[in-house]
């Protein structure tokens, strides 16, 4: 019997990684499918049309705290098993940053592994904080930055230009658009250029965020969150009222914003900072309770979640084959509603290899290499090693 519930807890926070995953691709895919928005961030609007006004409102700025959240969650679990975890977390931390400059460079410009990497080691030397220290840590950095925020909305209006939406260098975007689809070389040479400045901008815009919701998940680590779901099931309909009661408006507010100036911008953000966290915590205990109503949901999305590194990068290699020199070279060929097409495509796609990959083995590949680097020796795949023994 504990066994049979230890593997539906563990099943229950793979699937939210899983889900995590399909926001984490819609928010990505339109980088890809308009590279446009790579070098025109905070000139070009992302509210372009029905789709794109959807996409910005629902997705983003949501997934990625989710899946900060359950790294910090994940490095609780690593810290259950008696062993000390302080070697381990550090070299973990200097591969998955090895693994986001290759994949930087070579793939996906709004990479997030490295960021990962450097606020691991922060987290991984906060590791000791109580459960309500961790939680108020992270309440006052989300805090301050929405001050900040508040801040720079002010000063922006003592420039005359400040209430005006920005103007679109359109020449600039074709330029980057044609660059991208001319090759191989062409993508590299887009790469190379754009990705350390967006690099720093991401560091900078996300970084903040990404750090409380560490500390917000290594506090429900802590206290068994996903493990003891009956402690606080009674506050589901409390979240939910309160994360679509007050998220959904905020996010509406952050979407039009976004073209109505920097002052308007700024306070939107500041807003945001906050409501995403209820919002993406209502869209957390809503799924969990479909996929108890609903098991297949998260039994299909399970997989995914169990290696979520590998659909990470595994969705930046899709996507550039489709829409880049690598491949097809889409890119700008598409419209709205058919890049959302790809997108489900290419998450179906990554779900079906999963399903098949972790039938004949433990890990993922990128987590079998991680897993490798961070121990500091081979893994062992029990799950390969049985199929080869029946196979014999």
């Amino acid at each position: 019997m504990t066994q049979k519930l230890e593997s539906r807890r563990v099943h229950e926070i793979d699937a939210v990684r899983g889900f995590a995953l399909a926001g984490i691709l819609v928010a990505n895919i339109g980088f890809f499918s308009d590279p446009r928005y790579a070098v025109s961030i905070g000139t070009m609007p992302i509210t372009d049309g029905p789709v794109a006004w959807l996409v910005s409102t629902l997705v983003l700025t949501k997934f990625y705290i989710l899946f900060s959240f359950l790294f910090g969650y994940s490095f609780t679990l690593m810290s259950r098993d008696g062993v000390s975890v302080k070697a381990r977390m550090a070299r973990r931390c200097l591969g998955l940053f090895a693994i986001g400059v290759a994949h930087g460079f070579l793939l996906w410009i709004g990479d997030i592994l490295t960021l990962y990497a450097a606020l691991g080691l922060i987290l991984l030397a906060m590791r000791g904080a109580s459960v309500r220290r961790a939680f108020a840590v992270g309440c006052w950095i989300i805090g301050v930055m929405s001050v900040l925020w508040l801040g720079l909305a002010g000063l922006s209006l003592l420039d005359p230009a400040g209430g005006t939406a920005p103007m679109v260098d359109a020449a600039a975007g074709a330029r980057v658009e044609e660059l991208v689809r001319t090759g191989p070389r062409g993508v590299l040479t887009f790469q190379a250029q754009t990705y350390p400045g967006l690099a720093a901008m991401v560091w900078i815009g996300q970084g903040p965020m990404a750090m409380a919701l560490f500390l917000f998940g290594m506090a429900a680590g802590k206290s068994r969150v996903f493990e003891n779901p009956e402690r606080w099931a009674r506050l589901v309909p409390r979240i939910q009222w309160v994360g679509f009661g007050a998220g959904l408006p905020a996010a509406i507010l952050f979407t039009w914003a976004q073209t109505q100036g920097d002052a308007l911008a700024l306070v939107s953000l500041a807003v945001n900072n906050v409501a995403s966290v209820l919002l993406t915590a209502a869209y957390v205990v809503t799924f969990l309770q479909v996929i108890r109503r609903v098991p297949a949901v998260g039994r299909a999305l399970a997989p995914a979640g169990r290696a979520a590194a590998s659909n990470y990068l595994g969705q930046s290699v899709l996507c550039c084959l489709v829409f880049t020199g690598y491949g097809l070279a889409l890119a700008g060929r598409l419209s709205p509603l058919a890049v959302m097409g790809v997108a489900a495509v290419i998450y179906a796609v990554l779900l079906a290899l999963s399903a098949w990959w972790l039938r004949g083995h433990r890990y993922g590949p990128v987590e079998y290499v991680l897993r490798w680097f961070t121990r500091w020796a081979r893994p062992r795949d029990d799950m390969a090693r049985r199929r080869r023994f029946r196979a014999v």
